[in-house]
């Protein structure tokens, strides 16, 4: 149950942001549930995200690579979490910046795979250089989003974990 509200919130923000390409809040989302309840919640919380979210914004071949990107977000959110550093917010700008190029980079695969039907090295270069100005706005939303909502829902992850011992 957990998963699904966090999920619907992080598809709830992509909603409500779809005006603004690429300042999205879903890393952030499946980062702090990671942070707080362990990288499978995480990893499983970014990819229902992508998967419920392209219901109203498009399915297709890249839906997969968004559930997996998304996913590993929130995964590589919760063995971090494991640590604490994730409370201070040098390492929450950091991981906000490292989660939106590791997204761009991974996204980039598939539109190099999907344009020329195998992955090309220099098509890849071609589209991580095309992609610069999203990454560095995605990237910007995330540290964005992680100061703004990682203290609050991580407390309240927390407690919820400490209180049903969902999460162990």
């Amino acid at each position: 149950m957990i998963i699904a509200v966090m999920s619907a919130i992080s598809v709830t923000g992509r909603a409500l942001f779809v005006i603004t390409p690429g300042f999205k809040p879903v890393a952030a989302i499946a980062a702090i549930t990671g942070f707080s309840l362990g990288a499978e919640a995480g990893f499983l919380t970014g990819a229902i995200s992508a998967l419920v979210s392209n219901m109203f914004f498009g399915q297709g071949p890249w839906t997969p690579f968004q559930m997996f990107m998304w996913g590993m977000i929130g995964f590589i959110g919760g063995l971090l979490g494991r640590t604490g550093i994730m409370h201070k917010k040098i390492p929450l700008i950091l991981f906000g910046i490292f989660a939106g190029i590791l997204f761009s980079f991974g996204m980039d695969i598939w539109g190099t795979m999907s344009l020329y039907g195998v992955f090309s090295m220099e098509a890849y270069i071609v589209a991580l250089t095309s992609a610069v100005p999203f990454t560095i706005v995605y990237a910007v939303s995330n540290v964005i989003f992680l100061l703004i909502l990682a203290r609050p829902i991580r407390e309240k992850l927390e407690r919820i974990n400490n209180k049903y011992g969902t999460f162990q």
